[in-house]
């Protein structure tokens, strides 16, 4: 083992990749509507609505494969730790880009076979198009005694059930409000808080993968529009100030018909 650690295109965040399929929103029926083409399957029926009008990102990227012993789906994005799910690796520092790939899903494709796995880190010192996977990931494109493979991958759609999860981390509060958001078919694009009058203004996101509110966001409950790499939009409204507590949506972003 080698030691390491850790359609249109509209917008580009860091070498992530914004692709644009129209400003629907895409639900469950419930609020901000259900866009052309979303599938009778979504949040209340398990998987993700389907988007046929939504290619995905058909983006190849090359570079190197490693592994890291530590991989436990925490790290650099503030994700807990998932033992039941090792799936996972660390992004590299460019392509990581400020924390814009936390929770994306890729397929990597190495000597012996594919993997699809979700970002959960970043390897700081991994150059553009390295991966840095867990044990268990990196078994599958290559044997563990290799080290370090030549890779190619792409993102796409992840497995999710039921809808996105906005989580409030510890220590939030009407005056400091910090917002992740978790449980999402792709990348998050932009997340947007609903001031009294439903005006929406963004909250800006920091390299840890939390959108904070140094001002906070007030005593709630708050509405909130977040945006995915795709273009999709959801709105959720009645979302309840916490500390350090999961907050269920009502909606998930759908799957690109081309992924």
């Amino acid at each position: 083992m080698v030691p390491v650690r850790a359609f249109f295109l509209t917008v580009t965040l860091g070498s992530l990749v914004t692709i644009g399929c129209g400003d629907s929103s895409f639900g469950d029926g419930g609020d901000g509507g259900s866009g052309a083409g979303t599938s009778t399957s979504g949040p209340g029926g398990g998987g993700p609505p389907i988007d046929p009008g939504c290619d995905g990102d058909a983006t190849i990227h090359d570079g190197e494969g490693t592994y890291y012993d530590f991989a436990d789906g925490s790290g650099n994005c503030g994700f807990p730790a998932t033992p039941n799910d090792l799936m996972v690796a660390a992004m590299n520092h460019t392509d990581y880009a400020d924390s814009a790939a936390c929770g994306a899903c890729v397929e990597i494709t190495g000597p012996s076979g594919s993997v699809k796995v979700r970002i959960v880190d970043r390897c700081p010192e991994c150059p553009q198009g390295d991966i840095d996977l867990s044990p268990e990931a990196f078994e599958k494109i290559a044997e563990l005694s290799a080290g370090r493979v030549p890779i190619s991958w792409k993102y796409v759609a992840c497995d999710v059930m039921g809808p996105v999860v906005y989580h409030f981390k510890d220590g939030s509060n009407p005056y400091w409000t910090a917002i992740q958001m978790r449980n999402h078919t792709y990348a998050i694009a932009k997340l947007e808080a609903a001031d009294a009058g439903g005006t929406y203004a963004e909250i800006g996101r920091l390299d840890y993968n939390y959108f904070v509110a140094d001002g906070g966001l007030g005593d709630g409950p708050y509405k909130l529009r977040v945006t995915d790499v795709a273009g999709h939009v959801i709105e959720d409204e009645g979302i309840a100030l916490g500390d350090d507590v999961d907050r269920p949506g009502t909606k998930q972003f759908p799957v690109c018909g081309g992924d």
